[in-house]
């Protein structure tokens, strides 16, 4: 009988070991990812090498917002201008679907108003013509703005780009919090 109940127990073990595992990659692909970031093109707010956590079903429930750090895929513009791309991306959302964007002399406008930016590493040596941007699209910026391969090179990113809403850095430990 305790032969029995020993080979029971072997069983209810892998069974369960079975669906942790099947749990762990089910949340993985449908609801949180890790991501690594390769960069320093979102410094100060995200520091090169820092690990962070996205939700990947936010923009199937819910539009992208200013402000949102994101993670998604590079758009094919990336190589056209030469650079090897990334598997993913991580920036911030500075504009939406209809509104206005414009950067000169250093400030960034959405809207006609300056964008308050507490965030920003050094304020953009660069300009970027007005420009509304289209439906279904995105304006993303790194907070490093003089050292982000962003839509001030390539353009308007499409929503469907999007991979993950980043809400919290994890290690290292004393950068772990929300962002």
């Amino acid at each position: 009988m305790s032969e029995r109940r020993d080979w029971w127990d072997i069983r209810e073990w892998l069974r369960t070991a079975l669906l942790v595992l099947v749990a762990s990659i089910a949340m993985r692909a449908v609801i949180v990812e890790a991501y690594v970031v390769p960069s320093g093109s979102m410094k100060p707010t995200i520091r090169e090498g820092d690990h962070l956590l996205g939700a990947k079903f936010h923009y199937r429930l819910w539009a992208p917002r200013r402000g949102d750090v994101v993670v998604f895929r590079p758009p094919d513009a990336v190589r056209e201008l030469g650079y090897e791309a990334a598997p993913r991306y991580v920036k911030r959302v500075i504009a939406v679907a209809g509104d206005e964007v414009e950067i000169q002399n250093g400030v960034v406008r959405v809207n006609g108003k300056v964008l308050a930016e507490p965030y920003v590493a050094e304020a953009p040596t660069y300009s970027f013509p007005r420009q509304t941007v289209p439906a279904g699209n995105v304006f993303v910026l790194g907070d490093n703005r003089n050292a982000s391969l962003d839509s001030h090179r390539w353009g308007f990113l499409p929503e469907q780009d999007l991979i993950a809403h980043v809400f919290a850095c994890y290690w290292p430990p004393r950068r772990i919090g929300g962002l």
